[in-house]
């Protein structure tokens, strides 16, 4: 099968202008809040309670491919309504897009981004007991009823979660160590790509050197850069197209997502030849969460979406065709079968609970972490 033949990895296919965003300088206007100071309540008290009705089409924005589309044609169907899809690049895009007054029913943020908009009440209020589905995640992930980035899950409801580990080429490289040392590996010189992600990518590094994962402290930020200049001879490049490079040759190991790896068992001629693994040091959780904007013209709608999504067969859909795992009841097994010759993929309570989120910093610290990962990207 030829790269060009090969479809994106989920996350990863619009991730790419990530870091060159951040070379312009959006990671330190985006600190704090990160959002124009426009009145939060210009289109409404964002506390008020939505109703749970079709009040028109939904208007949605996310990760591209990040929702099996016989999913979306059920929720179509059943509710007489068109599903208008947009799609952004990484975080920073969706928060220029939503500066710049584009108006969405449905977006899906990370952690620590859903805390930016919650903080400057950008986010509706989510009312869980009107959703009938609500109680499989709050019922069945603890963590999820009181988070860091949103107290009692009050405007958000967790869609996906994963982690941040190696993916390698058996065949190339044989067993590796557990170690985010193993990038180091000299039989992978010159073919190691890292993510096109500044907190990914610093992140590795601080856990290498057993520092916080967010650290903005000038002086670790020195000892990470160090340490990630001293890969760079074992570096072919950044990139986020994780399960691509190791499919087509042109990595024998990666840093990368659990959930594309995850994704990748589909397109592998032989999985057997590949692997994934987390480091002993410490890998980064993360997790997508539904929100719904608080100038949304159709919160109705996008209030019955998240139902419908929770319900036990479309989050079976959705799992197997994205390959990250859902935090709802029930589904832990569908997840287990998927990543079976993977199965460091999992995420479990004690993942979430490791403290190993990226967090907001505050502006002084996003722009030496901004300055860190300029130095790193140019060598």
């Amino acid at each position: 099968m030829s790269p060009e033949a090969l479809p994106p990895s989920r996350r990863s296919f619009l991730r790419t202008s990530t870091g060159a965003a951040l070379g312009l300088g959006l990671g330190a206007a985006t600190a704090g809040c990160g959002f124009l100071p426009e009145d939060p309540n210009a289109h409404g008290d964002p506390d008020d309670p939505i109703d749970v009705r079709v009040d028109g089409n939904l208007i949605y924005f996310n990760w591209a491919d990040f929702v099996d589309p016989a999913v979306f044609k059920g929720f179509e169907k059943e509710y007489g309504v068109k599903v208008i899809q947009s799609n952004f690049d990484s975080m920073e895009g969706m928060a220029a897009k939503l500066n710049a007054g584009n108006r969405y029913d449905l977006i899906f943020p990370t952690a620590k981004w859903a805390q930016r908009l919650t903080e400057g009440r950008r986010l509706r209020r989510i009312d869980h007991t009107r959703l009938k589905n609500a109680e499989s995640v709050f019922g069945a992930y603890d963590y999820f009823a009181d988070p860091w980035y949103d107290a009692r899950s009050a405007h958000t409801v967790p869609f996906t979660m994963y982690k941040t580990g190696i993916g390698w080429r058996k065949d190339r490289v044989g067993e590796l160590t557990g170690s985010w040392e193993d990038l180091w590996h000299r039989r992978a010189k010159g073919k190691v790509f890292v993510l096109d992600d500044r907190d990914e990518v610093l992140g590795l590094g601080a856990l290498k050197l057993g520092l916080d994962v967010s650290t903005a402290d000038e002086k670790d930020l020195d000892r990470i850069t160090d340490t990630l200049q001293s890969l760079r001879p074992h570096l072919r490049g950044f990139s986020s197209d994780s399960y691509n490079n190791l499919l087509n040759g042109n990595a024998v190991m990666t840093q990368a997502w659990s959930g594309d790896m995850a994704a990748m068992l589909g397109q592998a001629k032989d999985p057997s030849v590949l692997g994934f693994e987390v480091a002993k040091e410490g890998a980064p959780v993360n997790s997508d969460c539904y929100a719904i904007p608080s100038d949304a013209r159709h919160p109705g709608t996008a209030m019955l979406f998240i139902d419908y999504m929770l319900r036990p067969e479309n989050v079976k859909k959705n799992i197997e065709y994205i390959g990250y795992p859902m935090p709802v009841g029930g589904s832990e097994d569908t997840y287990a079968a998927l990543v079976e010759p993977f199965p460091q993929c999992l995420v479990g309570a004690d993942d979430l609970k490791d403290e190993l989120f990226f967090r907001n910093g505050s502006s002084k610290g996003e722009r030496a972490r901004d300055t860190a990962w300029t130095h790193v990207k140019a060598g």
